[in-house]
């Protein structure tokens, strides 16, 4: 019996194919994932550089957001210490507007307004991680200075009015600082240093002008109210980052477990697969070594 050529040439490609499938079922299996390559599922291998790409802005937004939380709180932390500071200032300065109080009393009660004002000045000062939070955009340098050349002093901001935002995956832009003019209104009509610095001067006077006082008193108050409502603004920050990267990590989750379901094998599919491969492989082996005994080239 002659053997066609083209039927052993076939049952030989056949064999080389079914090995090739059994070798990409079992590293499948080994490797738990479906698509090894572009050219076994093209869509899919191109659905998961999206799904990749989606991961690594969550992930991107998360570090960015661990960042710029410290750093709101910080500033949070700061005018929380302005306010109280304020606070006291205010009362101190009542008690000095009441007219009961001698020179000596007086300049005690400035002396201890100048050092609220210094501590207020290094809290507008405050710095995160090498950088000027109330600066602006100029966060290399402190933003604000104290000069006493002049009665009253002055206090000049060298910042810039410069606003950050940060935008979320789901494209919300989240404001991350409060440049240092707006916060302590320098050179506006909520100045706070003004406001020291002129009842710091009014009690250093021989004589003490209380309509000024009471005046300057109550311009101190509606600065104080000012930095409360800027520090409404960065506390919302706070809240909207944290809600934000909540909806980032669980909509990774949800990539992840897309990227799961288009990526990962079928474990017991697959094993079906390759067990029937490994069948067919045997089959076609029998067959071709059947072919072979004897003589088989005799045959051709």
């Amino acid at each position: 019996m002659r053997v066609d050529p083209s039927y052993v040439t076939n049952l030989v490609g056949a064999l080389n194919q079914t090995q090739l499938n059994a070798q990409q079922l079992t590293a499948e299996l080994s490797s738990g994932v479906r698509v090894t390559s572009l050219s076994k599922d093209p869509l899919a291998a191109g659905q998961n550089v999206l799904l990749l790409n989606q991961m690594q802005q969550d992930d991107s937004f998360t570090l960015s957001t661990n960042q710029v939380t410290g750093q709101l709180q910080v500033a949070d932390s700061a005018l929380g210490q302005v306010v109280a500071q304020l606070t006291q200032a205010i009362a101190l300065a009542t008690s000095a507007n009441n007219g009961t109080m001698n020179a000596n009393n007086r300049m005690s009660i400035a002396n201890q307004i100048a050092g609220i004002r210094a501590e207020v000045l290094s809290l507008a000062n405050t710095s995160y991680q090498g950088q000027f939070i109330f600066a602006g955009g100029k966060t290399g340098n402190s933003p604000f200075a104290l000069s006493t050349a002049t009665t009253p002093a002055t206090v000049t901001y060298s910042g810039d009015a410069d606003v950050n935002y940060l935008q979320s995956p789901s494209g919300q832009q989240i404001q991350l600082n409060v440049p240092g003019r707006q916060i302590f209104s320098a050179g506006g009509a909520n100045d706070v240093f003004a406001a020291l610095n002129n009842l710091v001067a009014d009690y250093q006077a021989a004589t003490l002008d209380t309509p000024m006082a009471v005046a300057d008193t109550t311009a101190l108050n509606t600065a104080m109210n000012w930095i409360s409502q800027q520090r409404v603004t960065i506390d919302n920050s706070i809240t909207q980052l944290s809600s934000a990267a909540a909806a980032a990590s669980s909509q990774q989750t949800q990539l992840t477990a897309a990227q799961t379901d288009l990526m990962q094998a079928d474990v017991g599919q697959i094993s079906t697969q390759l067990a029937m491969a490994e069948t067919q492989q045997t089959a076609l082996m029998s067959v071709i070594a059947q072919l072979g005994s004897g003589s088989l080239f005799d045959k051709l």
